[in-house]
């Protein structure tokens, strides 16, 4: 079972934003004794999250948390909006598959940035996106 502690969540309504969600998220992965080389990767999937929030849903939020399993300790991004959903999820995860313009990662670099990644999401309905990256 994930045990949950330092929940931060940013509201995601402009570019501004992104960047508080960034580095609140960076300086969770400090905490945790991620490398900086993680903790890039770590904001930089924030930032495409955040940035999808605002390209299909223009407001929703961005958790961030320490989450601890089985004796491993990690930071898990919780990106969840009330926007148009995704109504091909499995199109939305292919390589170079892009209805915007983020910033070129799309969902398939954002799932290889971290070691987990769920999405759930239906037309209409919004969409929630839990990752996880954990400390090795």
């Amino acid at each position: 079972m994930n045990h949950v502690a330092d929940k931060t969540t940013v509201i995601i309504s402009d570019d501004s934003d992104i960047v508080v969600a960034r580095q609140k998220g960076k300086e969770l992965a400090k905490t945790c004794g991620f490398s900086s080389s993680n903790i890039t990767l770590i904001a930089t999937a924030i930032s495409e999250l955040a940035r999808n929030i605002l390209e299909y849903a223009d407001t929703g939020e961005v958790t961030l948390s320490i989450v601890q399993d089985n004796g491993k300790q990690g930071v898990e991004v919780v990106a969840r909006d009330s926007g148009p959903g995704i109504a091909d999820i499995p199109l939305a995860m292919q390589d170079g598959y892009s209805s915007g313009r983020g910033l070129g990662l799309g969902l398939p670099g954002t799932k290889r940035l971290m070691d987990e990644f769920c999405i759930e999401s239906a037309p209409g309905k919004g969409t929630t996106i839990v990752t996880r990256k954990w400390r090795t």
